[in-house]
């Protein structure tokens, strides 16, 4: 007999974030991200504006993101394909403020080149290092999070 069911995509909850593509990148995101956001606050650089915006970037999709992965280890989306189709658009938001600011961090930082603070010139390659594997981080977890979301 032949069955007409679907498969239906399912949302993880508790322990199976930790387990599940793509909800395993929630901790390298927090990790990476943190890292630029601590590594930003400890340089000093004379136009303030990129800083800031990476600053934001960094803290609110650091905040966003852990309280995402709450959300989902907690059960609250109660396997909704809303959910999954949130998941998606977050992830698509975060990946795009994520390479504007480390575009901007790597323009700011490849004009302190020729600055005085060699200190800081390190601190803010490693930022944009860090910055970018964020910012991948987010895109795959974007892609993976639209294929699950289609098979809803």
């Amino acid at each position: 007999m032949a069955s007409n069911s679907t498969t239906m995509g399912s949302l993880p909850s508790g322990v199976g974030i930790c387990a599940t593509i793509p909800d395993i990148l929630y901790l390298p995101e927090l990790v990476f991200g943190g890292l630029v956001w601590i590594l930003v606050a400890c340089t000093l650089v004379v136009p303030a504006n990129p800083q800031g915006w990476v600053m934001f970037v960094s803290v609110f999709c650091f905040v966003l993101t852990f309280i995402w992965m709450v959300v989902f280890a907690c059960g609250g989306h109660h396997n909704k394909s809303s959910w999954a189709a949130a998941d998606f658009v977050y992830h698509g938001i975060a990946a795009f403020f994520y390479l504007s600011a480390s575009v901007s961090l790597a323009r700011v930082t490849l004009t302190m080149a020729e600055g005085q603070n060699f200190q800081n010139y390190q601190l803010d390659i490693s930022a944009v290092v860090f910055s970018y594997v964020a910012t991948l981080l987010y895109f795959i977890h974007t892609i993976l999070s639209a294929i699950r979301w289609k098979s809803f």
